[in-house]
């Protein structure tokens, strides 16, 4: 069922019984900031979202997985790849605000990126990142994304950046 696990988080696929929970934190004042332009999403459009990870995950093996603190049941944030091209799954995550600060973001996008490269074969994961979002910036450049290119979309500045599936030997 693609569950994954940290050294402090678990994590399990989003599911259409998590649309309270999953709606309510992406309309966080902090999350949608960055997340969807710091536009309130209505509750059906968080269900589409969901309903393009279960594809996601039915047709690629990955999409959006919630985490957890190790012995929580409260969602501490997200995490996950989803195509919004053709070609390349992209990185997206957030973590709950009152969580900031605790590494978790970090750990939670590198178990996605472990997750793709060697169990996916997947051999190129791309994100991007709006200008000001410091914090998620300071993910990317620590789980080893390369900044490719500056873009304005919508009025916004865009970073965008890339990493490449580690080069494995023989044997591993």
């Amino acid at each position: 069922m693609n569950l994954l696990h940290s050294d402090r988080l678990h994590f399990r696929p989003c599911q259409l019984e998590d649309l309270d929970s999953v709606h309510e934190l992406w309309c966080d004042a902090e999350i949608r900031r960055f997340l969807f332009d710091n536009r309130e999403i209505s509750r059906k459009e968080a269900q589409s979202f969901i309903e393009a990870s279960i594809a996601s995950f039915s047709n690629h093996g990955y999409g959006i997985w919630l985490f957890f603190e190790n012995h929580s049941d409260q969602i501490a944030g997200f995490a996950g790849l989803l195509r919004f091209t053709e070609e390349l799954p992209s990185l997206i995550f957030g973590v709950r605000p009152q969580l900031w600060g605790h590494g978790y973001a970090t750990e939670a996008t590198l178990a996605v990126l472990d997750y793709a490269f060697a169990n996916l074969g997947i051999k190129y994961i791309v994100a991007d990142v709006d200008e000001p979002n410091d914090r998620s910036i300071r993910v990317l450049d620590k789980i080893g994304m390369s900044r490719t290119k500056r873009a304005i979309v919508n009025e916004r500045p865009l970073l965008y950046y890339e990493i490449y599936a580690p080069v494995r030997g023989n044997g591993e």
